[in-house]
Formats: structure tokens, C-alpha cells, sequence
């Protein structure tokens, strides 16, 4: 869900983004992320509702 909040974010502040990009575009290709087992994470409120956190923006990323 996040990865595709993302791409609409950037589109809306006028970001190219190609579908070819997008189609090689996956979270599996990291080692953080497991197919399988058991995870536990407490959720804030709004989280455990179903809404998603806020994104950072891209002036939040810039490292000065």
C-alpha cells in the first residue's frame, strides 16, 4: 500500500515516473522483509483502524 502512496505523492508534485520502472519495482529485494513467520507490532489507534501513516515529503529526505 505504502509503495503505491508513494508513486501517487510523487506524481502529484509532478514527478515523472515511468511504468517500466514500476513494473521492476518490489519490496521482496529486501532483507528487512520476511515471507514467512510471526510478527508482533503495536499500532497506534489510527493504524490498528486501517489508516496509513502520513509519508515523509521529499524536503524531509534532503539530507543538508
Amino acid at each position: 500500500m505504502y509503495l503505491q502512496e508513494a508513486v501517487n505523492q510523487l506524481r502529484a508534485e509532478g514527478r515523472h515516473i515511468s511504468d517500466a520502472d514500476l513494473a521492476r519495482l518490489s519490496p521482496l529485494g529486501h532483507d528487512h522483509i520476511r515471507m514467512i513467520g510471526r510478527y508482533h507490532f503495536r499500532l497506534s489507534p489510527e493504524l490498528a483502524a486501517g489508516k496509513l501513516r502520513p509519508l515523509r515529503t521529499t524536503r524531509e529526505t534532503v539530507v543538508s
